[in-house]
């Protein structure tokens, strides 16, 4: 971020993997945060995802119109809650990361370490659904979105999750197509461990076997 969007924002909220704020993350900034998001947002530093959660407006942006991405939004809400490596996009939303979903869809999934209940975002017609996992036990790789950086399922966990949970997140023939069109691009002995080691080879044997 450049010196114009710190200017306007305290350089203590931009210190953040993923620039998606909350008014309680500025309390020991502003006396009163949610009227001062409020201007920040009518001015257009600030951009409202849902109830409680903004996004950082790239400085370049600022005055103009600009909707973030779907699953940056989506990653950025639940490492607000719960920290960047706690979080990450998986089924359906990590499946378009890796380019294997040419449309967008309008669900988010999003793995976390605890429950969480379904979250209607206020700037598009889309919801982002929580799933608790042991992230930590997840294959992993950084992803760089356009509000910062976080984590997203590597390939060969993105066809495990999508074909032992296809109807997650969207319609389940898509979820499907998606984990065969990632198939030629795994290291096939890290799925084969993967499986393995998540009691998945079923749901691993119905895709590579086309069923």
């Amino acid at each position: 971020m450049t010196s114009r969007v710190a200017g306007r924002l305290p350089s203590k909220l931009l210190r953040r993997p993923l620039r998606v704020l909350r008014p309680q993350d500025a309390t020991d900034v502003y006396a009163h945060p949610r009227p001062e998001f409020a201007r920040l947002t009518k001015s257009g530093v600030l951009h409202r995802l849902a109830n409680g959660y903004y996004a950082v407006v790239p400085d370049d942006l600022i005055g103009g119109p600009w909707l973030p991405e779907l699953e940056p939004a989506a990653l950025g809400i639940a490492a607000a809650d719960q920290g960047v490596d706690s979080v990450a996009l998986m089924g359906l939303s990590a499946a378009r990361i890796h380019g294997a979903v040419p449309r967008a869809v309008g669900i988010a999934v999003i793995a976390i370490t605890s429950h969480r209940n379904t979250l209607r975002l206020l700037d598009r017609d889309a919801v982002v659904v929580f799933v608790r996992r042991d992230v930590a036990a997840l294959d992993l790789e950084r992803h760089v979105t356009d509000l910062g950086q976080g984590w997203v399922t590597t390939v060969e966990q993105t066809i495990l999750d999508l074909a032992a949970r296809p109807a997650l997140g969207g319609p389940q023939a898509e979820a499907l197509a998606a984990a065969q069109a990632l198939l030629p691009r795994t290291d096939r002995a890290l799925l084969d461990e993967l499986a393995a080691r998540q009691r998945r080879r079923a749901a691993l044997n119905r895709i590579t076997s086309g069923r």
